[in-house]
């Protein structure tokens, strides 16, 4: 209803200089050009022109941004689609496509020739066969733009043609919602890259805590070992101390019969000495018996057992020990396999 009542009111020449304005972008100052989107102020841009203001200021494309209206300073918050994310002002494009028309016909835009809108693009290209025709049917069949002479009597005589501005507004469009399609997937990769980096930074942390956690198991086991070794040393140097002591008591006895012999053997040597008989009878028989009784006794002296000084009895077997160590892993069946290892040592 709104595209017929637009329609009906294009052949007056006052209309026409309202809609032109209407249809004019406050940032090009020309028509507007497919597609058109609406801001939330409900002031309209060109896409193309909304969305090389909004880059030249958001740099970061997917983050989102803010964007201001030209026309009334609204600022508006886009996400990561950026100016993709804006909604398309249809009414107004199906506008432009009537006042185009209009335009075409001759109908009411006569008596503004001066004041009418004019293309971006002033310079048409012309075809290259033909130089001065210029370029105003599309080829269906070979895909690609040409002229009306190219038509009649050139190469595409016997091909499908399509007007150009049709093929060119389809493309157009095909293409603007593949930009649509690509932004939203740029997007999905956007989230994807976002939770690729939280999940590193998740295994990073969880690494982290697994590495504090070993090794406080390992400073544990160090610990145990260390206070296993100084009870062991200490076992070794309580028994090295008995045996020195009992040795060292068993040399001052030797000594003290020693000393008790030399004296013995001096007075018994200084007795044979003696030139008088009577003299050495006196003292001999008590002299023969000390002596006797000496040299048994240095035959019946204590003496260490065999091997008394070996320290073999402490040798540690730690194979069994290294094998479960070396065995240690990460797992719920470890103690198992701890339990495997030992009965394979026992047998």
């Amino acid at each position: 209803m709104e595209i017929q009542r637009t329609a009906s009111l294009l052949g007056s020449p006052g209309s026409m200089e309202s809609l032109e304005k209407q249809l004019s972008c406050p940032i090009c100052l020309d028509m507007f050009t497919k597609p058109v989107v609406i801001l939330p102020c409900q002031h309209n841009l060109c896409r193309g022109c909304a969305s090389d203001l909004y880059d030249s200021r958001n740099p970061y494309r997917f983050s989102g941004g803010v964007f201001r209206c030209p026309t009334c300073r609204f600022e508006v918050v886009l996400d990561r689609h950026g100016v993709h994310g804006l909604q398309r002002n249809l009414l107004v494009e199906n506008i432009i496509d009537i006042y185009k028309q209009q335009q075409e016909g001759g109908g009411g835009g006569s008596t503004t020739t001066e004041t009418s809108i004019k293309p971006k693009s002033s310079k048409e290209p012309m075809c290259q066969e033909h130089e001065d025709e210029k370029i105003n049917i599309y080829c269906v069949s070979h895909q690609t733009p040409t002229c009306s002479m190219c038509k009649v009597f050139g190469q595409h005589k016997d091909c499908e043609v399509s007007p150009l501005a049709s093929v060119y507004q389809a493309q157009k469009g095909e293409l603007s919602n593949a930009i649509d399609a690509l932004v939203a997937g740029n997007g999905r990769l956007q989230a994807l890259l976002n939770q690729m980096e939280e999940a590193c930074t998740g295994v990073q942390d969880n690494a982290q805590s697994a590495k504090q956690r070993l090794g406080e198991c390992f400073d544990s086991l160090y610990a145990a070992l260390e206070e296993r070794k100084n009870a062991l040393l200490e076992r070794i140097g309580k028994e090295q101390d008995e045996k020195v002591a009992a040795l060292r008591s068993l040399a001052r006895r030797y000594g003290d019969r020693l000393q008790a012999a030399t004296e013995l053997t001096d007075t018994a040597v200084q007795a044979l000495e003696q030139s008088g008989a009577a003299e050495f009878l006196q003292a001999s028989k008590n002299l023969i018996a000390q002596t006797k009784d000496a040299a048994k006794s240095s035959l019946a002296e204590e003496r260490p057992e065999p091997g008394f000084e070996r320290m073999d009895h402490f040798t540690l077997d730690t194979e069994h020990v290294e094998t479960l160590l070396s065995k240690m892993d990460f797992g719920a069946d470890d103690e198992e396999e701890f339990e495997d290892a030992e009965d394979q040592e026992e047998e």
